[in-house]
């Protein structure tokens, strides 16, 4: 039998073979090898990600772009994520016609609907937010990004050549690797702040990437109050956000606050003042000492990574309610947004 299989492998890595003749003998062989990936998120990562090191192997070597049918990737990607799964998992001589995979996806869901987890919705934090104002109660809106979990997962889930490859962007977005002090930070922001947001999207770096960092570092996320990590455009696209700013005195944290602050005061908002700019994670000191001299309803901070540090401290030391303001202040100010 181990012979037999070990023919069939050869046979299939055979270069006489044309192309799409050999994808389909090995799709057809991955069955009895178990070959085929072992959930829908890796089988579509790995189509996507060959997809992309192809679009990037054309755009470095233009001359070579008629190999790249990106239409052929993205269905083999589908395919290995759903339908080649169902395969692994019946029966050699049983099949499910008439059935699609989205179907199938369907009822596997339904019947994990106990292990449903429910986010907050943006009027439900709209609300808290107001709540907290009225009585003037602390209360910090926090968001984890690709950036943010990727400064989580050095030395737990990731190496720190990894969080180098995947995180190249985090110099920008205020974080040197490696900084475990960093780190440490950010994980103590998150277990202290009032509201968390996470990304909803499964895909390799956002949602199974959030929770494999609350795992590697015992955050029970059940204890946590979750949101979705875009919170701060729900807040703006379902009309709650100018009904939370609206006769407040707002303090605006970050390297846009000035732009921001002149746009908010164009529609008659109250700006109690402005901190920019925050340099790094390094510069938090700094800015916490500025930001205890102003007097201030609420804070909206877009600072990058070290604003999920500054949102938690605005809370929990100065009792006031802050927001982690994101991209959505870049909005405004280019006018893609309006109050």
């Amino acid at each position: 039998m181990r012979q037999r299989i070990a023919r069939r492998k050869k046979s299939l890595k055979s270069k006489s073979l044309p192309r799409r003749r050999r994808s389909y003998l090995y799709v057809r062989k991955k069955k009895s090898l178990k070959l085929v990936a072992a959930s829908y998120n890796q089988g579509f990562d790995t189509g996507y990600n060959k997809a992309i090191n192809q679009l990037n192997s054309m755009m470095r070597h233009p001359e070579k772009g008629q190999e790249f049918n990106a239409e052929e990737e993205y269905k083999r990607g589908l395919y290995d994520g759903g339908d080649a799964i169902v395969n692994s998992l019946l029966p050699d001589l049983d099949i499910l016609p008439d059935i699609s995979i989205r179907q199938i996806i369907e009822a596997g869901v339904e019947q994990l609907r106990p292990q449903i987890l429910k986010l907050m919705g943006a009027p439900e934090v709209g609300e808290q937010i107001i709540e907290a104002m009225n009585t003037r109660s602390p209360l910090s809106v926090v968001r984890l990004g690709d950036g943010e979990l990727l400064t989580l997962a050095q030395e737990s889930v990731l190496s720190e050549e990894q969080v180098r490859r995947d995180g190249y962007f985090l110099s920008y977005a205020g974080v040197h690797i490696p900084d475990l002090n960093a780190r440490d930070q950010l994980l103590y922001a998150i277990q202290k702040a009032s509201i968390v947001g996470i990304p909803i999207l499964r895909m390799t770096n956002f949602q199974p990437f959030a929770f494999a960092v609350f795992k590697a570092h015992g955050i029970n996320y059940r204890h946590l109050r979750l949101t979705s990590s875009t919170i701060n455009y729900s807040l703006y696209l379902e009309g709650h956000l100018t009904r939370i700013l609206t006769n407040r005195s707002i303090l605006i944290v970050g390297n846009t606050a000035p732009e921001l602050s002149q746009f908010l005061s164009s529609k008659g908002m109250q700006v109690a003042g402005v901190v920019a700019p925050v340099n790094g994670m390094q510069d938090i000191p700094r800015v916490m000492s500025e930001i205890a001299a102003y007097d201030y309803d609420i804070a909206l901070v877009g600072a990058g990574i070290p604003a999920v540090i500054i949102v938690q401290q605005i809370a929990s030391q100065h009792g006031k309610v802050a927001i982690d303001f994101g991209h959505l202040a870049d909005s405004f100010i280019k006018g893609e947004a309006q109050l």
